[in-house]
């Protein structure tokens, strides 16, 4: 079993304050495979100040610097690679084709996208005789959550060094390797000393300290709106700025014309992908009443086409949930479904056949689902896909859009235009149109209870920047 006992600070490896540890156990045996040490409030402040102490010269390094420095990362990063992927399948249950293909791929993809945007980002510009300039926010807490891990840590690392902050890292405790790795990474590629670093630890333990750490100027927060909410208000007394990307019920409107057996297949899949854990996954279906029983056909075939087993052999495609809170949890809302009254088209509550262990849920698919049952509103965060049917296109946008969330949202239609105009018309920070693909230059983040503020890209770069204007700076027209 690994054993992970020191944190990364201020550029060395260095041992934990306390005592405290925890197993990280494989969702597929059920076993603990490494041990941690949990931080508490005396390792976060040790990692805050060296954060403090480096952001001077961190922040007054050119682009061309930084560029060098993150090139350095990316180059790092490809060669470990393979070990990032088996470190996702291993602490949270990825299929290792999907951990190689999707998560390890998704950090590296960050990483370049950062690059990018600061090798041709203005961080000046010119109002009248005002220069507006942008500048580094300053030491910048991250507290990423344990669904897709390498995502969200190079989603939030990448363009905070970018910019020029430096960085405190409080990775899941429950899906910490990939991150250890990624702190080998930076090191290796000679990241300065006190830029980067990495406190493991548990919410009460090292989170909520962060949130309240008066020495931290920025809070970048990805999990549950439950948990954004104890966070925002643990920083609320220190008017730090507060990143979230939180919870989604998002739809997926299937208008009448469409290709269904493409289009359903495709939105099932959509849904089931990383065992349902995705916060922006297609869990509402959302097709016209009278395609509403072909539809559920064609989910259920998609459902019953996955293969779960065991995430490290090359021929599963559905792994188990990544934790046994998670499991529980999921296996409560699919029986909330069933008390409910909704039509259980398959899956289930069980494990799926010839599995006696692993935290597996079904792919279950819910037809006949009603906009006020629990299964609609409430995210599941697991393999469950809900079926509503809808009598007019203007039903579909308003059930669309009764939510209390706003993170994505899908729709197919049988023409662009017609998607563009539904499009339009969601309360949503993100809709893929006929089967678009994310893009990682794009904005990343929701409405309402989803969360505020942006991750990816240009937007995502701009969160770690705070804008400064001079008034009389520009010499006066003669």
């Amino acid at each position: 079993m690994q054993e992970h006992l020191n944190f990364y600070i201020d550029g060395a490896w260095v041992s934990a304050q306390g005592t405290r540890t925890q197993d990280v156990i494989d969702p597929f045996t059920e076993q603990p495979v490494a041990r941690i040490a949990l931080g508490d409030a005396r390792d976060l402040d040790r990692a805050v100040a060296a954060a403090r102490r480096a952001f001077p010269a961190w922040a007054g390094q050119s682009r061309e610097q930084r560029l060098a420095v993150l090139q350095a990362v990316i180059a790092a990063y490809e060669t470990r690679m393979d070990a990032i992927a088996m470190a996702v399948s291993l602490e949270m249950g990825a299929p290792l084709t999907l951990a190689r293909q999707a998560h390890a791929v998704a950090g590296l993809s960050h990483l370049k996208q950062a690059a990018q945007v600061l090798a041709g980002y203005a961080f000046d510009e010119v109002v009248n005789r005002t220069r507006i300039t942008r500048e580094p926010i300053g030491v910048c807490g991250l507290i990423t959550p344990w669904n897709w891990p390498l995502n969200q840590i190079a989603c939030k690392v990448a363009p905070a060094l970018a910019a020029g902050c430096t960085v405190v890292l409080k990775p899941s405790e429950t899906a910490p390797l990939s991150a250890l790795l990624f702190a080998q990474v930076l090191h290796e590629a000679g990241v300065p000393p006190g830029v980067f670093n990495l406190v493991n630890g548990d919410g009460p333990g090292v989170g909520a300290a962060m949130a309240a750490h008066a020495d931290i100027d920025m809070l970048s927060f990805t999990g549950s709106t439950r948990a954004g909410v104890a966070v925002a208000k643990a920083a609320a007394d220190t008017v730090k700025r507060v990143a979230q990307e939180l919870g989604g019920k998002s739809p997926h409107i299937v208008v009448d014309g469409v290709d269904l057996p493409a289009t359903v297949r495709q939105a099932a899949l959509q849904c089931f992908r990383n065992s349902g854990q995705s916060c922006n996954a297609p869990t509402r279906l959302l097709v016209p009443a009278h395609l509403h029983d072909a539809a559920t056909a064609i989910a259920v075939q998609a459902a019953q086409s996955l293969r779960p087993g065991d995430p490290r052999d090359a021929a599963t495609t559905l792994g188990p949930v990544a934790n046994a809170v998670q499991y529980a949890k999921v296996r409560e809302c699919i029986a909330t479904g069933l008390r409910e009254g909704a039509q259980l088209a398959t899956g289930g509550l069980e494990r799926p056949e010839g599995l006696a262990h692993g935290y597996f849920v079904q792919p279950t698919v819910f037809a006949n689902v009603a906009t006020t049952m629990a299964i609609a509103r409430e995210e599941i965060f697991g393999p469950v896909l809900c079926i509503l049917p809808y009598g007019s296109e203007e039903e579909a946008i308003a059930m669309a859009n009764d939510t209390v969330y706003g993170l994505s949202a899908y729709v197919s239609a049988p023409d662009l235009d017609h998607a563009r105009r539904i499009a339009r018309r969601l309360r949503a920070g993100m809709v893929h149109l006929n089967g678009a693909r994310a893009d990682h230059a794009a904005p990343f983040g929701g409405y309402r209870q989803s969360g505020n503020g942006r991750e990816w890209g240009r937007m995502g770069f701009e969160e770690y920047l705070e804008t400064k204007s001079m008034f009389g700076y520009e010499e006066p027209e003669a």
